[in-house]
């Protein structure tokens, strides 16, 4: 009855509030918060709240009541997010009516390292010293050691970076010569074509592309890359077709996502039924019970790239994805970088679904055989927060039968993957010898 009461102030608080009376809504809702009971009524009522008070720090604390009955209320993370300077009022979209994309080339800011010292090219260094290295001088700048931050999913998904992806190709202006040069719209890295000098987009500045959150840095040169794929080779015995291209060294975008919540779910319990009579026929009894059963997840990753994602894939779980650190261009001077093309907003949806199929195998598990669930839903599943990293991959191709099959290697372990069929293998002839093989051999012994 009282739940009741309070649910109908909570209305009539909702009604003034859209009707411009913060007054009579402030009335209603303070009546309604002292009445409820319920987590949801509360937490709707001290959203509401916030929307009618107009000083900053009673808002805030209203906004910090209704998360304190509901984590995952967007509105309320929304609205706070906006007082605490995370999101600006015109950044927020109506992700139903998307602004289309313009046909023009987008122009970009982007990050030029030369060394300080003589004005020569500055690498990263795949050698495990997390530094940048001038090509000419030697000079070295160490780059900080730390651990990747998660961005909140409900403000990302407020804006356009939330739903964007790369659509458009990017001119640059170079900071050495002048000059100005397309780069395709996937990567984030190029040399400059005049003066070969390294730039790196600042996607902090872009409206509708999110920056990476966390990156595992290269850990060994091309020289290595090499060795180990002519030891996979050997190792599967492969026999290319035609001379392989050199392995060349880049980054490829990885989502991971946080998934918490419950999924609810209906199941029938079968027992014997010890009443007198139908015990006697054997008969049993089906008893329906519901419950729920709590999930969280930590870093679910999903390909952020279709091209490569199947032998992707594949490599994923070899990368220690805790040794992601926080993201910073210059490790990806004089190195190739993709950017996304599957939006953040379509993989959470897939991360979302598979953490809700992974509960649903889980259950009868854990319920055991005499129990079987008969409706779940995933309406309490909620992704809290995501990451954009890059991981750090070889990549060339070996022409077989007259295809070109992918190769990937793992740039923090080492770790071989491909897309050939169960990893053919053919013995060695003479022309893979002089194929494949002593190429790199040569390469090698250089």
């Amino acid at each position: 009855m009282f739940e009741e009461y309070s649910k109908e102030l909570l209305r009539n608080g909702i009604i003034e509030a859209k009707s411009g009376h913060p007054d009579s809504a402030r009335r209603y809702l303070d009546r309604a918060i002292y009445g409820a009971s319920a987590f949801d009524v509360l937490a709707e009522a001290w959203f509401w709240m916030g929307e009618v008070l107009t000083e900053p720090a009673e808002r805030k604390a209203a906004y910090q009541n209704c998360l304190s009955h509901d984590l995952n209320h967007a509105r309320a993370k929304r609205a706070l997010a906006v007082l605490e300077g995370k999101l600006k009022e015109d950044e927020i979209i109506d992700p139903n009516h998307l602004p289309q994309p313009s046909a023009d080339p987008r122009t970009v800011d982007a990050k030029r390292f030369m060394c300080p010292k003589c004005g020569g090219r500055m690498s990263f260094a795949p050698d495990g010293s997390n530094a940048l290295v001038c090509d000419y001088c030697a000079r070295n700048q160490t780059l900080a050691n730390g651990a990747a931050s998660e961005k909140d999913f409900i403000v990302a998904m407020a804006t356009l970076k939330g739903h964007g992806k790369p659509l458009q190709e990017q001119v640059f202006h170079c900071k050495g010569c002048g000059a100005e040069f397309i780069l395709p719209p996937k990567l984030i890295s190029a040399d400059c074509a005049y003066c070969h000098s390294p730039h790196i987009v600042n996607l902090e500045k872009t409206k509708d592309l999110l920056a990476p959150n966390g990156i595992i840095p290269h850990a060994f040169d091309q020289r290595q890359a090499i060795q180990l794929l002519v030891e996979w080779v050997e190792k599967n015995e492969i026999t290319p077709e035609k001379k392989v291209e050199l392995p060349r060294g880049l980054y490829l975008p990885l989502w991971t996502f946080d998934i918490g919540g419950a999924v609810d779910y209906t199941a029938e319990i079968t027992e014997q039924d010890d009443s007198f009579f139908n015990a006697q026929r054997g008969q049993k009894k089906v008893t329906r019970v519901q419950d729920t059963f709590p999930v969280l997840v930590d870093d679910l990753p999903l390909p952020a790239s279709r091209k490569p994602s199947a032998v992707f894939l594949r490599l994923i779980p070899t990368f220690e994805l805790s040794a992601l650190q926080p993201y910073d261009p210059r490790f990806l001077a004089n190195w190739l970088a993709e950017i996304y093309d599957i939006s953040m907003a379509d993989a959470s949806l897939d991360a979302r679904s598979q953490a809700y199929k992974k509960a649903q195998r889980e259950i009868p598990y854990i319920l055991g055989a005499h129990v079987k669930v008969v409706h779940s839903s995933s309406a309490n599943l909620t992704v809290e927060s995501f990451k954009l990293n890059l991981l750090p991959v070889w990549m060339t191709e070996i022409p077989i039968d007259g295809r070109r099959r992918l190769i990937l290697i793992n740039g923090q372990d080492g770790t071989v993957a491909s897309d050939l069929p169960n990893q053919r293998a053919n013995s060695p002839t003479e022309e893979a010898q002089g194929g494949l093989l002593n190429f790199l051999a040569d390469l090698l012994n250089d």
